[in-house]
């Protein structure tokens, strides 16, 4: 009996420290991985949708889908958004994996890839024209892109 109960102490301990840490800590990814799941160890602080900031104020989130047959397409080919954070966040209610990146003007940032699930990237952007595009190999090929223009 005195084993477990120092065995169950210990556990209580290791879970009340593990809730422990800053809010800094908590917070500072909130909002980069919206598919709730946890990145793996492989997977690059890009292909979680964390962007780099470079303090630009502003900014606003824009919505793109993927169509719910697992076309390769995206259901909108031109974005607008006001110059800073600029979130895309995409919906593929389909079994077709897609993804979504920004790249141009010295970014190049890219969601995770889901299936039947919702992901973002988000990139501090300054005005100009950026191409959004899904990642997997051979979907932008085919036709899943389009242009950004961020005033």
């Amino acid at each position: 009996m005195t084993r477990s109960l120092v065995t169950f102490a210990a556990v209580l301990l290791v879970a009340v420290a593990g809730c422990g840490g800053s809010s800094n800590e908590s917070s500072k990814n909130a909002g980069s991985n919206t598919t709730g799941a946890t990145p793996t160890p492989t997977e690059t602080p890009s292909a979680t949708a964390t962007a780099k900031s470079g303090g630009g104020g502003g900014g606003e989130t824009v919505q793109l889908a993927a169509p719910a047959d697992g076309s390769l397409k995206f259901d909108k080919t031109t974005l607008d958004a006001k110059a800073g954070n600029v979130t895309i966040d995409l919906d593929n209610p389909s079994s077709t994996p897609h993804a979504v990146a920004i790249e141009g003007n010295g970014v190049d940032q890219s969601s995770q890839t889901v299936t039947a699930s919702k992901t973002s990237v988000t990139a501090d952007l300054k005005p100009g024209t950026y191409t959004f595009y899904c990642p997997v190999p051979g979907h932008r090929q085919a036709g899943m892109e389009g242009t950004l223009t961020v005033k």
